[in-house]
């Protein structure tokens, strides 16, 4: 099974593309080496302010699969600063 967790980022502070890479990177190797799963920017790369990030992971457990993504997004929303959370998806195949 595949699974996603798809987090659409508002990033109000930002003025330019390269402050929003510096905000976003951190953020997507912190989940790599804490989580353990594969992290992307997917979408919105050319806007200032808003950016979308996805997370997967591959495992035959749907609910360890599911738990651990919902782990993910927990800590996005409780611990990251540097904006808000839009939306947050799921989704397991």
């Amino acid at each position: 099974m595949i699974a996603t967790l798809t987090i659409h980022l508002h990033l109000p502070a930002c003025a330019s593309l390269k402050e929003k890479r510096g905000r976003i990177k951190p953020l997507i190797a912190r989940l790599h080496r804490e989580f353990n799963v594969s992290v992307a920017e997917m979408d919105l790369q050319d806007q200032w302010q808003e950016t979308v990030i996805g997370c997967a992971m591959i495992g035959n457990d749907r609910a360890h699969l599911e738990s651990a993504l919902q782990n993910v997004a927990r800590w996005v929303e409780g611990h990251w600063t540097n904006g808000d959370v839009i939306e947050q998806k799921i989704e397991i195949n």
